[in-house]
């Protein structure tokens, strides 16, 4: 390992790093504006300039690396001149404009300015002025201000993959544009407006609404999928105003979707925030007190067996556990979490997780997509896979439809059939899983939500099995859902006659139901419920709610403390920034407050209480931000016999997949610009 002496001070560092990385490794901060640690070096700003012992002149420390016996300077004269000229250079066609940039506040430009530059400008030409580009709905440019850094540029072709974005021209008449003026076509897009230095590319649908200083920011997780990524939400009042990504390296490093990023504002629309009771066809307004004696009439009225319910995909851990406490105490069997229905047996963790981890990807060399597109159904999972691609040495293969995941799939087939073989060993691709070191499968839920899931769910198991190796668990299942695992980890499957969700919509078709009980869930049939009187828990007027006969208005992801399990089993701590809408309340409370009206008291009073019976009953929910590694073993369930149907993926619109996003204005115009604008060039839809 090279040593060299940095202002005086004698360290050691990896061989390989570079003279910035060193400095910071030292506790030197070293400015700068094109390099970024996970992108390419590109060495363009010079603003990382500094002093090497017995060069002729000032190097760029991004892009020189460490050998041994360095001598770096960092705080000499020649370096301050050195940062001053950058900056004034950097400042001879930025426009003035601060105070109406939205990126002022947050600006790096503005804050190096400040510490390194010269204080006053000796130019007095004209500025050069740049036409805006068009990149999408989620992207306001303003190039004018745009110092060719080249961040953006990097970040779409080696972390988005979608080679869009390029520098035309040369010297003054140099532009960063698209290269047909055409929206960015990434699930990642919007991610370079937080890589952008200075207010050239910001957020459109943020544009003009807000001062990063008038904004209270709580730390949280996303819940748009079964990722769990790392955000940071920003609000002033009530308002959520924007989500940011915070950094996690175990799971989304520092880049989030668009959906994640955007759909926030779908928070403020179609809220429910009163009570309803539906009399005469029409849903009515009513008061907490009457509407919890409707829902504990109705609950008291019926026998336990013919009471369901049913917890959508976007409940926290506590509410999901309250729910099935009080089904249990009201003496019903029938409590579901799977409401697309998945086959997914609740008895072996390791059997319904991503075993793998998603930072665990970077260690694979082989992997099998089985009914999953990773692009749309976990955008963050994909980016680590493109990543794992461009390390080199390692072969995808998938089965199911054609995919675009911005690296090269080789295509195995389409359905069922394939998997048989390849988990037969009659498939040349088998002898790839078994020569492999770290062989990796991902059962995506497409595979799974269909009538022959248990076959499908069974030959993957056996494949899983094939990808076993020491301290290495290769089965993966790729959930969609945030509040997927937790429902599982909490055993809300049904132990009853009714076996999943498709048994209880026939029930209640039937009459065999007298209530159902829906927490937040939206994506079922609601066709299929019949006449039964169906309870409404959540926070949109979506789906659910159109159907209900009752509504309980909850509190959405933002709007309370939570837990939540993302697809690799790591439960996580959503926290309340900012208050439910009129009279809604916190899930658990209303559930606690409805066991109390049904003489059925769940014995918790605060959230403290109910977490510690949680922890009580589940231990791995104190595990707060761990994956707890499970071995998988044989599998014994049911098989049955496959279809020869293909494999369909279970996300058709990837901007629009809860009731959150569905009243997003935003993931609105992403739809119609992204996906009808394809529909209509390929006479295709979904």
């Amino acid at each position: 390992m090279p040593k060299l002496t940095i202002d005086g001070k004698l360290i050691e560092v990896e061989a390989g790093l570079t003279v910035l990385q060193a400095c910071e490794r030292a506790g030197v901060e070293i400015p700068r504006f094109c390099y970024h640690e996970r992108l390419s070096i590109a060495g363009n700003c010079r603003m990382c300039l500094v002093e090497q012992e017995r060069a002729p002149k000032p190097i760029a420390s991004c892009a020189m690396p460490v050998m041994d016996n360095m001598v770096i300077k960092t705080d000499t004269e020649m370096v301050r001149k050195a940062r001053r000229g950058v900056m004034e250079f950097l400042l001879i066609n930025h426009p003035l404009d601060c105070p109406i940039c939205d990126q002022g506040g947050e600006c790096d430009l503005q804050d190096q300015a400040m510490a390194y530059g010269f204080g006053r400008s000796r130019y007095d030409e004209n500025k050069r002025a740049v036409a805006d580009k068009y990149m999408g709905p989620l992207i306001k440019t303003i190039m004018t201000r745009c110092i060719h850094c080249t961040r953006c540029i990097r970040f779409a072709t080696e972390v988005a993959g979608v080679e869009e974005m390029g520098a035309l021209g040369r010297g003054e008449h140099m532009v960063v544009t698209t290269y047909l003026e055409k929206a960015l076509a990434s699930e990642m897009s919007a991610n370079v407006i937080d890589l952008c230095p200075v207010g050239a590319l910001t957020s459109k649908p943020y544009a003009f609404e807000a001062r990063p200083w008038e904004l209270r920011k709580t730390e949280s997780v996303d819940v748009m999928d079964a990722v769990g990524s790392a955000i940071r939400v920003d609000t002033r009042g009530r308002e959520v105003m924007r989500v940011l990504p915070r950094l996690n390296e175990d799971v989304n490093e520092e880049w989030i979707s668009d959906k994640t990023r955007y759909a926030c504002d779908g928070l403020t629309r179609q809220r429910l925030d009163v009570p309803y009771l539906r009399k005469d066809g029409a849903l009515r307004p009513m008061s907490w007190n009457d509407a919890l004696k409707a829902a504990a009439d109705r609950l008291k009225a019926a026998p336990g067996d013919r009471i369901a319910a049913l917890a959508g995909d976007l409940s926290d851990a506590e509410s999901m556990f309250a729910l099935k406490e009080l089904m249990t105490a009201l003496g019903s069997p029938h409590v579901e979490c799977r409401q697309d229905g998945a086959f997914l047996p609740a008895d072996s963790r390791a059997g319904y997780l991503f075993n793998t981890t998603i930072v665990g990807i970077e260690r694979a060399d082989v992997c099998l997509l089985v009914g999953a597109n990773p692009r749309w159904e976990a955008a963050i999972v994909n980016t680590r896979l493109r990543k794992r691609h461009l390390m080199g040495g390692f072969t995808v293969a998938a089965i199911g439809p054609a995919l675009d995941l911005t690296f090269p799939v080789q295509m195995l087939g389409d359905g069922p059939k394939a998997l048989a073989q390849i988990a037969a060993g009659t498939h040349p691709f088998s002898q790839k899983l078994k020569d492999a070191k770290a062989p990796m499968i991902v059962l995506g839920q497409g595979a799974l939500a269909r009538p022959d899931g248990a076959a499908v769910y069974a030959a993957a198991r056996k494949l899983g099995e094939l990808c076993q190796r020491e301290g290495w668990n290769g089965f993966n299942v790729l959930h969609t859902a945030a509040a997927r695992v937790g429902g599982l980890d909490l055993g809300l499957v049904p132990t009853g006659k009714l076996k999943d969700v498709n048994a209880i919509l026939d029930a209640a078709a039937s009459g065999a139901l007298d209530v159902v009980y829906l927490l937040g869930a939206d994506e079922i049939d609601m066709d299929r419920l019949g006449k039964v009187f169906v309870i409404y828990q959540g926070h949109h007027g979506d789906r659910g709610a159109h159907r209900a006969d009752l509504i309980l208005p909850g509190a959405a992801y933002t709007e309370k403390n939570g837990i939540y399990v993302n697809t690799e089993g790591r439960a996580q701590l959503a926290k309340l920034a900012s208050a439910p809408p009129g009279e809604a309340r916190e899930d658990w409370k209303i559930l606690r407050a409805l066991s109390e009206a049904a003489g059925k008291t769940l014995p918790y009073d605060t959230l403290a209480d109910l977490r510690g019976a949680l922890v009580k009953a589940h231990p791995g929910f104190a595990r707060i931000g761990d994956v707890t590694p499970s071995s998988l073993g044989s599998y014994s369930g049911p098989a049955g016999s496959a279809m020869d149907a293909p494999f369909a993926h279970p996300i058709a619109n990837f901007y629009m997949t809860d009731p959150i996003s569905r009243a997003s204005l935003t993931m609105s115009h992403c739809t119609e610009v992204f996906l009808n604008a394809r529909a209509a060039k390929t006479g295709t839809h979904g």
